[in-house]
């Protein structure tokens, strides 16, 4: 059998405990690396999504000829690096002939690789290239509006892969509840044509709009780029099945003798036991007890005086 270890140290411990299953998760981390040939466009892209989600990813510059993630085998030190930095996103650039600036984005369950697409970029627009007031620049950690236009989205197998895999690259950490003040930048994804997807960075500007809401301009602050469909590969029905199992919530104990109602509230009922009040035991001290023993003794004394008389006249 297999010896399981337990950690020795507390440290280890809780990084262990941060890495188990939840019944609701954190934010999920992107691994961003390269292959063996990239060029200058694609280091740059790579850098600019970096820059983008520096808060949740990790950035890989060392060149990896080990990595070919639609090849059989060649997901090994894939989902390697996915479980040391326990990332279940990826974004793989590399450059060839055939397919010339690629990049490989893909999502990872129980680390092993579930799903793939592969877009080439073209007419890349790097964030200097904009020229905008610098106070309108997004702080680091505000919340993205994320806007997909286009009906290709909607009937296009592979743009609505690819809608879902960006979707999870960009928007970060699920909240339940935002402050507006927290808004600062939205993602235009625009589809141009059944391949060809149009994606933008543009920054918030909130003017006066005469009513409580303000009125918003966008102002495209880079980078910005076109992303061109090659190849895409959809997770098996089996593994599909196992990641979107979800944990039943826990049955709450039912309490005895308590209900709700709608206009009531909280109702309870409480059980009185039959009282058998002619076998209660009143105690020494009652009022009416101490009557009865007064009247008694003067009634036995008038007796006892009324039989002394009878005696000395007979």
């Amino acid at each position: 059998m297999l010896k399981v270890k337990t950690p020795k140290y507390g440290r280890v411990k809780r990084e262990l405990d941060k890495r188990a299953p939840k019944l609701v998760e954190t934010g999920k981390k992107t691994l961003i690396l390269q292959g063996t040939k990239t060029s200058n466009v694609l280091n740059t892209v790579l850098s600019e999504i970096y820059h983008l989600k520096r808060d949740s990813a990790i950035r890989y510059t060392r060149k990896n000829d080990s990595i070919r993630p639609f090849e059989s085998g060649g997901e090994t030190s894939l989902e390697f690096f996915s479980m040391k930095t326990d990332c279940s996103i990826f974004v793989y650039g590399s450059t060839s002939k055939k397919r010339p600036d690629n990049l490989v984005i893909g999502r990872t369950y129980d680390h092993h690789i579930y799903d793939l697409i592969e877009v080439g970029v073209e007419n890349f627009k790097r964030m200097d290239s904009f020229t905008y007031d610098k106070k309108l620049a997004p702080q680091a950690g505000s919340k993205p509006f994320i806007v997909f236009s286009g009906e290709a989205f909607e009937s296009v197998d592979e743009l609505k892969h690819l809608k879902e895999v960006l979707l999870e690259l960009l928007r970060g950490e699920v909240v339940d509840n935002l402050n507006l003040a927290g808004l600062g930048r939205v993602y235009v994804c625009t589809a141009i044509s059944s391949n060809r997807v149009f994606l933008t960075h543009c920054a918030m500007r909130l003017k006066k709009s005469g009513t409580i809401v303000p009125r918003i301009e966008l102002v495209e602050i880079g980078p910005s780029m076109d992303f061109v469909v090659r190849r895409h590969r959809l997770p098996n029905e089996s593994l599909k099945k196992e990641a979107m199992k979800t944990a039943k919530d826990k049955l709450h104990k039912k309490i005895k003798n308590v209900s709700k109602d709608a206009l009531q509230g909280k109702l309870g009922k409480i059980y009185v036991p039959d009282q058998k009040v002619g076998e209660m035991v009143l105690p020494n001290k009652a009022k009416g007890v101490k009557r009865e023993r007064r009247e008694a003794k003067v009634k036995n004394s008038n007796n006892e005086r009324a039989s002394k008389k009878q005696k000395e006249d007979s």
